[in-house]
């Protein structure tokens, strides 16, 4: 006879850990699945950075608000040190680009950022090649070790008496009052799953016969050991390519449902650079990013030319972090068709729920943990309402 739990929770990386711990806090028995013991995951190379202020409608403004209130308490609550802190946050405008067009775009979020001259911008980070922008935008940002966050979580989660498998889940099934999970190493019971694995939520699902509108992208960063170079901002450039790529990838739906990395190459421009880097407390830095769009969860990366890409790109804007030693890591990060996650019952699976698909994980995520773990009990709540997955298929 399976051991029976009230739900289970597939992914351990920052969403599943966080959710995780909220069920458990209201009281839930919750097993948390996870493949590997050091997750190769978004949370692993994050940037960390946590955009309280970039909130544009009534809806991430909320969000954004709960975020920042929730993360004053959670080192606290948690009984650990998240190393929460503000940065600033410098978005680099290139010298192609006129620096009050770029800086109107930013005036619909809740706190806009300030417009910078050249001098400004390098008199805030020395690091930046003068010649290799028009301007910038700066504004205060929050910051965390996304990992020890993570670890948090399941610590914390651990001493509620929830448990945790370091297993593959090979398959998920439905049943009118329960589900089943089956792993590389057992087969678990329980009334609710909850799937939290990010990038690879869309190929589990589909394994199990389960079609869901969550997608991804490869991203592809460089880290390096801690150094005693100092980058004092957190650097990113004013114009994301990545979100046009999301836009772009989405465009045919039919795409996805075949996972031939070579089909979506000739649909979009399927690899762009986002150059940024950000230091951590203990002196790594990371670098990046690069971002593919290939349907192949398990697509072959061609690390070497990434990387000389990549460290190209650095050269002319950050020009001292180019050639520090670093390792190449790539991971997936999950996405939306409209930015937002999705949370909830699975359209067609009443016990399958997905909470996936986040485009500002770090700040959304613990709100909207909270919320869900409440919600679940029992307690409506018009945002997990407007989140649901079934707002693709009305």
């Amino acid at each position: 006879m399976p051991k029976s739990y009230d739900w289970i929770v597939v992914g351990a990386g920052f969403t599943g850990a966080a959710l995780a711990y909220e069920m458990a806090k209201k009281g839930y028995k919750v097993l948390l699945l996870e493949q590997n013991i050091q997750p190769d995951n978004a949370t692993r190379y994050s940037y960390g950075g946590l955009a309280f202020w970039a909130g544009s409608t009534v809806l991430t403004r909320q969000l954004c608000d709960e975020g920042r209130a929730r993360y004053g308490i959670l080192s606290s609550e948690l009984d650990a040190d998240i190393e929460f802190r503000e940065l600033d946050l410098l978005l680099t405008i290139d010298t192609e680009n006129e620096p009050e067009t770029i800086f109107q775009l930013y005036k619909h979020f809740a706190k806009p950022p300030k417009l910078l001259s050249i001098q400004e911008a390098c008199a805030l980070e020395p690091l930046l090649n003068q010649h290799a922008i028009s301007g910038a935008l700066t504004v205060k940002h929050g910051h965390i070790q996304p990992e020890k966050t993570a670890q948090a979580y399941i610590q914390a989660f651990l001493r509620l008496a929830g448990e945790m498998e370091i297993c593959q889940v090979l398959q998920v099934n439905s049943f009118e009052t329960s589900t089943t999970v089956q792993t590389s190493t057992d087969i678990y019971q329980s009334a609710n799953i909850a799937i939290c694995a990010g990038g690879i939520s869309r190929d589990l699902l589909k394994q199990s016969g389960i079609s869901i509108p969550v997608y991804f992208t490869h991203a592809e960063i460089l880290e390096t050991p801690p150094t005693d170079i100092k980058l004092n901002t957190l650097v990113m450039p004013a114009v994301l390519q990545r979100f046009q790529l999301e836009i772009d990838a989405i465009k045919n739906d039919e795409i996805w449902s075949h996972n031939n990395e070579n089909e979506i190459e000739n649909m979009v421009n399927n690899t762009i650079l986002d150059t940024g880097a950000v230091q951590f407390l203990d002196g790594r830095l990371r670098l990046g990013q690069i971002s593919q769009i290939l349907t192949n969860t398990n697509a072959e990366i061609n690390s070497e030319k990434s990387e000389k890409w990549l460290r190209s790109h650095l050269s002319q804007i950050l020009p001292k972090l180019a050639n520090l030693s670093a390792n190449w890591h790539h991971c997936l990060v999950a996405f939306s068709q409209d930015s937002l996650p999705l949370i909830g019952a699975i359209p067609g699976q009443k016990n399958i729920h997905i909470f996936s698909g986040f485009s500002n994980p770090l700040v959304f995520v613990p709100p909207l943990a909270q919320r869900f773990a409440h919600f679940i009990l029992g307690n409506d709540d018009e945002i997990i309402h407007q989140l649901s997955p079934s707002r693709f298929s009305r």
